[in-house]
């Protein structure tokens, strides 16, 4: 199996770059020591802001990489005196606080495993992670403590709850107490790169959750997409921020753990996403670089299409992953926000490694254009390959699943790899494929490769169906339905039909000002119909369209079309009783 085929280009850099580049991974590399330890022991930067926090009832701070190592050190010794050893899993149940960081580092530099989970996580979510993993700490805080010892009595393995903020007073250990007790001094542990320090459970779309162990160079594997993603990130006077939960990959990984790894100050809100909290907190902390998913940066859309009129915007880097952009929100975000969008694909298991970088840096260097509507390029130190089912490579422009080599161009192992799913070795197996002698994972979604070696996402291989013989991928004919005024956001799945075995549906969520009643709604649902005609094929168009409150999302913003699929499918097993 071959990497696609990337022809030479006079308009960019990209083969120059994709070409020359080579990994260099340390036997020993710790994510502590990374992205705050050498920070903190070097006078020029220990007192360098690494956090500024906010949270929505006003309250504001900022923190150094001095403070959150003194901090963390005090962390890690208390969480060595309550048993914690090198390999054990910590549960971190908390939103975009500084204690989320403090914790991070501590359990890193004290050799243990990291298990950041979402405050959104109702008390079965958390006993089945806590249970499975054998965590035996758990960190929350007032949003997430109730559920947490709600979960407690069905994990025998958890020994101790820490509460944090306002949770004070709820567990059996305090945190400000701990680690008042505590001296700011602590010998990291030498951890070797290739050592489990992250365990995220995925969202289990297709069984229950499971759970990726990353090690610590999986950081290393992420920052060639990261530093093209955010046009040669870092610059001077770089300032971050995203809404993307630290719970999860995209939080983690795409956003905290890398801007601290360049030294360079992430903002931390604590509190809903909104259109308008967005831009606020872009323009209050001159934040250059973003990753939006695509359902905020619909949100902002249409809330305020002209963004620079009422705020001083400072971008000048957009990353976007999570599901496809799409044409509308591409342009606008060029247009409105003057960023063109650097759209990016990753998974948990194998995270950052197709994208683009649409901007020019100091050394003439131009990275490569981004096209409307493609997910990019495989980053350098990163092959890719676009297989059908037996994992031969497909042809250009033809559909199939996408799949990353276990090794670069120059045969040097990828560290962006995760180690394996927990305690599940056949769906660790499951995830390869071996060819040609290389090793192959498979991501479980499809997309096409173009003649420039660009690719298109056509969405997830269990989103897309066949329609009277069509095969039918949702993220166009979305797109397409987003760029109507009435429509705020929308999905589109399969709805079982006795004749053609499924027709298109388009649930579809308006913009608050479009009005309602009867007759409004079927003149609309018509309106629709003909828009997505007269711009896509005529096979592509929904014919049966519902308008629903509020999409079915994951807690990173995701869609989830599979609820969908299956409420319609209970549907039509009713009509048909």
């Amino acid at each position: 199996m071959a990497a696609p085929v990337l022809p030479a280009s006079r308009r960019d850099d990209y083969l120059a770059l994709y070409d020359s580049f080579q990994w260099h991974i340390p036997e020993h590399f710790n994510l502590a020591q990374a992205c705050c330890g050498r920070w903190a022991r070097d006078p020029a930067s220990a007192d360098r802001v690494a956090v500024h926090t906010e949270h929505e009832d006003g309250r504001r701070a900022s923190y150094s990489y001095a403070h959150i190592q003194a901090e963390a050190d005090r962390l890690s010794r208390a969480l060595r005196a309550l048993g914690v050893a090198r390999g054990d899993r910590v549960g971190i149940v908390m939103p975009q606080r500084i204690e989320t960081v403090i914790a991070h580092m501590a359990v890193y530099q004290l050799g243990a495993i990291a298990m950041p989970l979402s405050m959104l996580f109702g008390p079965e979510a958390l006993a089945y992670r806590f249970q499975h993993s054998e965590a035996c700490v758990a960190i929350a805080d007032e949003s997430a403590i109730d559920n947490v010892l709600a979960a407690r009595g069905e994990c025998p393995a958890l020994a101790t709850v820490i509460g944090v903020g306002a949770a004070v007073g709820r567990a059996e250990h305090d945190w400000d107490a701990m680690l008042a007790a505590e001296l700011p001094a602590f010998t990291a542990v030498r951890t070797k790169a290739d050592e489990a320090a992250v365990l995220i459970y995925t969202s289990g779309t297709t069984g229950p959750p499971k759970g990726a162990l990353l090690p610590h160079r999986a950081l290393i594997g992420n920052l060639p997409g990261f530093v093209c993603s955010q046009n040669w990130f870092p610059q001077a006077d770089d300032v971050f921020w995203s809404p993307a939960d630290w719970a999860w990959t995209g939080g983690l990984w795409d956003a905290l753990m890398p801007a601290l790894y360049f030294g360079k100050p992430i903002v931390g809100y604590q509190g809903r996403f909104s259109a308008q909290v967005a831009f606020a907190l872009l323009e209050r902390y001159r934040v250059t670089n973003t990753f939006l998913f695509p359902t905020a940066l619909k949100q902002m859309m249409k809330a305020c299409p002209a963004p620079r009129e009422r705020y001083q915007l400072h971008l000048r880097a957009l990353m976007s992953a999570g599901e496809a952009v799409g044409e509308t929100v591409f342009d606008w975000c060029r247009e409105a926000l003057g960023v063109v969008v650097n759209e990016m694909f990753g998974q948990t298991e194998i995270n950052y490694i197709v994208g683009n970088c649409a901007a020019q840096n100091d050394d003439g260097r131009l990275g490569w254009p981004a096209r409307p509507g493609s997910m990019g390029r495989p980053y350098p130190g990163h092959r890719l390959a676009v297989i059908d089912e037996e994992g031969n490579p497909c042809a250009p422009g033809e559909d199939g699943e996408i799949a990353v080599c276990g090794t670069d161009r120059h045969g040097h192992p990828d560290p962006v790899f995760f180690l394996g799913y927990w305690r599940n070795e056949q769906a660790t197996a499951g995830k390869y494929v071996e060819r040609d002698g290389l090793r192959w994972c498979r991501t479980g979604d499809l997309a096409r490769v173009d003649h420039d070696g660009y690719l298109w996402y056509q969405g997830r291989a269990d989103d897309v169906f066949k329609s009277s013989g069509y095969r039918i991928g949702p993220s166009e004919i979305e797109s397409c339905l987003l760029r109507h005024p009435a429509v705020s956001n929308c999905a589109v799945v399969p709805s079982p039909d006795p004749e053609r075995g499924a027709v298109i549906k388009a649930f579809i969520v308006l913009v608050p000002s479009v009005a309602r009643s009867a007759q409004a709604d079927a003149a609309l649902v018509a309106e629709l119909q003909q828009h997505v005609r007269g711009q896509l094929a005529p096979y592509e168009y929904p014919k049966a369209i519902e308008f629903i409150e509020q999409l079915p999302m994951t807690t990173t913003g995701k869609i989830q079309r599979r609820v969908l699929r299956e409420m319609e499918a209970t549907r039509g097993a009713a009509a048909r009783r």
